[in-house]
């Protein structure tokens, strides 16, 4: 008989690099451009891929993955549902927080802060670039919604494509992008023993100051 599994003895040595105050930008964006390239270089497997941590009104948190697709000095970009469960969650509390994980370069990023709706005409031009089906299936599914079974959402998806029968599909009045405007950026890099590195960024005034976080 094989032995129970005791995932408590799972341990792993992190020993791949380090990270230290003189090494980083002291602007965390470019740094965390820098990081993102590296992860893109190395080919990990959905390298944009950040989980999403949203709260109700009731207090409960929520996450789940969704593929970052814009970085720059204003913020970290996504796309989704606005009728989703994560959407009227940012609507009702608009604080947010994300988390890079690159297993294979023992890294993570953690970013908190507030996530506003894009301009209607930045979501309109990121939906245009969107796979033909991917944007039919943005009219057709009420993200996070219960619905009957799998066919009845074929046939939703169906109906879709009768009514763009064409390329052309519009962006759907429920359907964008937001951006999440940081106030921290944590940097995250594994050492030995459990002695890893933290370098929290933090807003002051119109800069930023870092901070080294025990492990």
């Amino acid at each position: 008989m094989t032995a129970a599994l005791n995932i408590a003895d799972l341990r792993r040595e992190y020993q791949r690099a380090s990270l230290s105050e003189t090494d980083v930008d002291p602007d965390p964006l470019r740094q965390f451009g820098s990081w993102l390239q590296q992860a893109i270089a190395a080919k990990l497997p959905e390298p944009t891929a950040m989980t999403l941590a949203t709260v109700g009104g009731d207090g409960t948190p929520a996450a789940r993955i969704v593929l970052l697709k814009g970085a720059d000095a204003a913020g970290f970009v996504f796309f989704t549902n606005y009728e989703s469960r994560k959407g009227a969650e940012l609507s009702a509390h608009p604080e947010a927080a994300l988390l890079f994980h690159w297993v294979e370069l023992e890294r993570q990023v953690r970013i908190e802060g507030t996530a506003s709706k894009l301009v209607p005409e930045d979501s309109d031009a990121y939906f245009a670039s969107r796979p033909h089906l991917a944007r039919i299936g943005a009219w057709a599914s009420p993200q996070s919604r219960v619905i009957p079974d799998r066919e009845w959402l074929e046939r939703e998806v169906a109906a879709a494509r009768d009514r763009f029968p064409g390329e052309q599909v519009p962006r759907p009045p429920h359907w964008g992008g937001y951006r999440v405007e940081p106030r921290t950026i944590e940097f995250w890099q594994g050492r030995a023993s459990r002695l890893h590195d933290r370098l929290r960024y933090g807003r002051d005034g119109g800069s930023w100051r870092i901070e080294r976080l025990a492990p």
